[in-house]
């Protein structure tokens, strides 16, 4: 999953010959073993966090599964977002959230605007929008950990694997072409107020996982990931407004 997630982010041409064959070999023999019923790798398992990145490479690579889109709609909470913890859980998290708001997005973009899918979609950038995209609801405060990994979501690493920071969120309402909302604005200074006098971004302390492409360098040097990211994010917002 990693490594389709990787190398969607890179822009591989899902049509070029490699991509057919690792895609058709990863449909054919790759399931996620007993414990999931041996369901099929694109159909996913139950974790939405993990079954939205699913989705996400799956739709990017024709392998789309509506299966799944309607399992995560039916997973949707009352707050407009999800969590790998429902239930018993009703509120949901950041981290399920953007990673099922980006399967959804790709999902739109192979099969065309579906209007459940959408309006789903629209509800869950919703739930980062009433929050500023990093603030508690109930207080306002600004969620400085991650209740599940203690990470700042004011530091960016890349890969982001499943753990949402401010970047992401940004970045996942540019590809969306979300319209421009004042919500945001905090948000967008806070990234801009991390470009160091080189012009570029630094990179956080990287999530742990297999690294199959080592682009970066170590915590707190510049980071082409992250300063790509980010120059998208405030040119985007740049020319709205």
């Amino acid at each position: 999953m990693e490594t389709l997630i990787v190398l969607r982010e890179l822009g591989l041409d899902p049509a070029s010959p490699q991509a057919r064959k690792a895609i058709r070999l990863v449909r054919d023999k790759v399931d996620w073993g007993p414990y999931h019923s041996h369901s099929p790798f694109f159909e996913g398992e139950v974790e939405p966090c993990i079954n939205g990145r699913v989705l996400a490479c799956g739709a990017y690579f024709g392998e789309a599964s509506d299966r799944l889109v309607d399992r995560l709609l039916g997973e949707q909470l009352r707050d407009g977002g999800w969590n790998c913890e429902a239930p018993p859980s009703t509120r949901s998290s950041f981290n399920s959230t953007i990673c099922v708001l980006e399967g959804l997005l790709e999902y739109e973009k192979a099969k065309g605007a579906m209007s459940a899918v959408k309006e789903a979609r629209l509800r869950g950038e919703e739930y980062l929008l009433e929050r500023k995209l990093f603030r508690s609801l109930s207080t306002g405060e600004v969620i400085d950990r991650d209740r599940k990994s203690a990470r700042d979501w004011r530091e960016f690493a890349f890969p982001t694997r499943w753990h949402y920071d401010v970047l992401w969120g940004l970045d996942y309402l540019r590809k969306a072409g979300a319209a421009p909302d004042e919500r945001a604005a905090e948000a967008i200074e806070l990234v801009a107020g991390k470009q160091h006098q080189n012009g570029r971004w630094p990179l956080g302390t990287p999530h742990a996982g297999k690294v199959h492409f080592d682009m970066e360098g170590g915590k707190g040097t510049a980071s082409c990931w992250n300063t790509l990211r980010a120059l998208r994010v405030l040119d985007r917002y740049s020319a709205e407004g």
